[in-house]
């Protein structure tokens, strides 16, 4: 009896589930960006926020709360209801963060759900015009010629431009001078006001003024070459050999949100990045789309923690 009991109370939860994800959502969902305005996360989702709007038949409002390499941005996502109707927007350091940060808010495998990734985004490596390097062999000699001298941007600590320029120096020997801001929009105003001297940019955010000549591009960071930037080498191929590092970012829900409505978020975003048209608009900013399902966003994650966990032990990285 018990045992029926317990089966028809399962049925009927399901049931309930599968009811609630049909209607849902029935507000505005709120997409907490964990970054300033224009850097590649903002960008790409503001990119698929209208048609997000269009799929849900409920506006999604991006919400930008920068600060503390992310957290402070996912910490209220975690601490939010648990109804969907409030998404965090995880990346690179999402992984990083807990080998990097001795008091995180939240518990980064458990106060969050994995509910679709999103994008990946290519990094390039880009100068001030006023720096004399046109090549990557170029910025190594001048690096290894002035050490500590240079100085490279970021996101923030953790953030993938810090992550990408930590590994290059690590596997180069070189010594270059770490400035975090508060986003990648900053980072990249900052490059192009010269203040300093070297970026990993997100391609999204550094698009525009690369084809404008204000920045100049040395090389991209992943293992084949940008469909964005196709006459731009790899790190790699620029001679540092087997270098790859990659911006990414996913949907993330407050733990406790009910599995059916965590199932139709990532439904729905496979929908959206799914078009010709949608991916071209993607490509054109420097993301390629993904939207993989709950299961295969989890498996990643646990990549990501496990990855970065490493690198940070062994470069020694911390927050500044």
């Amino acid at each position: 009896m018990r045992y029926q009991q317990a089966i028809l109370a399962a049925t009927a939860l399901a049931a309930a589930g599968a009811g609630m994800a049909q209607t849902f959502p029935t507000k505005p969902v709120r997409v907490i960006v964990p970054y300033a305005p224009g850097g590649s996360t903002d960008v790409v989702m503001r990119t698929l926020a209208p048609r997000l709007t269009e799929e849900f038949g409920q506006q999604v409002i991006i919400d930008n709360r920068p600060g503390a390499s992310s957290t402070i941005g996912l910490d209220l996502a975690a601490k939010s209801a648990p109804d969907g109707l409030t998404w965090g927007i995880a990346n690179i350091a999402y992984g990083a963060n807990p080998s990097m940060i001795k008091k995180m808010p939240f518990d980064s495998e458990k106060d969050l759900i994995p509910v679709s990734q999103v994008s990946v985004v290519s990094l390039v490596l880009a100068v001030h015009p006023s720096v004399p390097a046109r090549s990557v062999k170029e910025l190594l000699a001048l690096a290894r010629a002035r050490p500590g001298q240079l100085t490279f941007g970021s996101a923030g600590n953790a953030s993938a431009n810090h992550l990408a320029t930590a590994l290059f120096m690590q596997r180069t020997g070189t010594d270059m001078i770490h400035v975090p801001y508060k986003g990648g929009g900053p980072a990249v105003v900052s490059l192009l006001a010269g203040e300093t001297s070297l970026l990993f940019a997100t391609i999204p955010s550094s698009l525009q003024h690369i084809q404008a000549g204000r920045l100049r591009a040395l090389a991209v960071s992943r293992a084949r070459r940008s469909a964005t930037l196709p006459d731009v080498p790899t790190v790699s191929e620029a001679g540092v050999a087997s270098y790859e590092a990659i911006e990414w970012n996913g949907v993330m829900v407050p733990a406790g949100t009910p599995q059916a409505i965590v199932r139709r978020i990532s439904e729905v975003i496979a929908r959206v990045v799914a078009p010709a048209e949608m991916r071209e608009k993607l490509l054109a900013v420097g993301a390629e789309g993904v939207g993989s399902t709950p299961e295969e966003f989890a498996a990643f994650i646990r990549i990501e923690l496990a990855t970065w966990s490493k690198v940070v032990k062994q470069l020694g990285l911390t927050v500044d």
